[in-house]
């Protein structure tokens, strides 16, 4: 895969990766409909509010993380990042400024992906229940040329509402590279947790280039 395909792939997959994340859940939804209904609701807004974004990112990324922030389990994704491990040593300040940093950092570099979007076919998949608390979601994204890209949503119930817990695209786990990029960044930093959050932006930009990596087969 060429650099030029690399990068297009890259963009629609953090694209629906950005279109998932922004589950307006309520109770009673399942998890299907969460995905779906919550996709819709982005793209529409995106459509109407294409050029204010485009002219000012900062009212973009504040959308986002209106929309996204009370959605995500931020703290479960931020524990599975960190592991055990590295979890348990953290104060709840330190959690909490990591969480702020991931989420923050997510919209800065994958932001712009979303802005691409052009009317890109997208099917949501049924939900597949791991158990009555765990689900998968299934998405396909088509581009103009017809190829397919393949996403997968693991999503978790918290106290009756279905919530992301991670991303897989096109067979490359989000999550994964995250949890990761912070262990090898621990190690290089001597195993300092403040370092290391502080400096988040640095190693979304690292498992972006790793993620890169993956999908040119390198």
């Amino acid at each position: 895969m060429s650099v030029l395909n690399v990068r297009s792939f890259l963009c629609r997959g953090l694209l629906v990766l950005l279109a998932a994340l922004p589950l307006f859940a309520s109770a009673g939804q399942t998890a299907h409909q969460v995905v779906q209904q919550t996709t819709e609701q982005l793209l529409a807004d995106l459509k109407a509010n294409r050029q204010t974004y485009q002219s000012n990112p900062g009212a973009f990324y504040d959308a986002l993380n209106r929309i996204i922030g009370p959605v995500v389990d931020a703290d479960g994704i931020s524990r599975s990042i960190m592991t055990v491990k590295y979890s348990r040593r953290a104060t709840p300040e330190q959690m909490q400024r990591f969480q702020d940093n991931f989420k923050r950092s997510l919209m800065q570099f994958y932001g712009n992906a979303l802005l691409e979007y052009d009317n890109q076919a997208i099917r949501v998949l049924p939900a597949r229940m791991e158990d009555a608390e765990r689900a998968s979601v299934g998405m396909e994204v088509k581009d103009s040329k017809g190829t397919i890209y393949p996403v997968s949503y693991t999503m978790v119930s918290l106290n009756g509402q279905w919530m992301l817990r991670n991303v897989i695209i096109n067979g490359i786990n989000i999550g994964k590279l995250f949890r990761d990029q912070f262990a090898d960044t621990m190690q290089r930093n001597g195993n300092d947790l403040d370092k290391t959050i502080d400096g988040w932006a640095e190693i979304v930009a690292k498992a972006k280039q790793s993620q890169a990596a993956q999908a040119s087969g390198t």
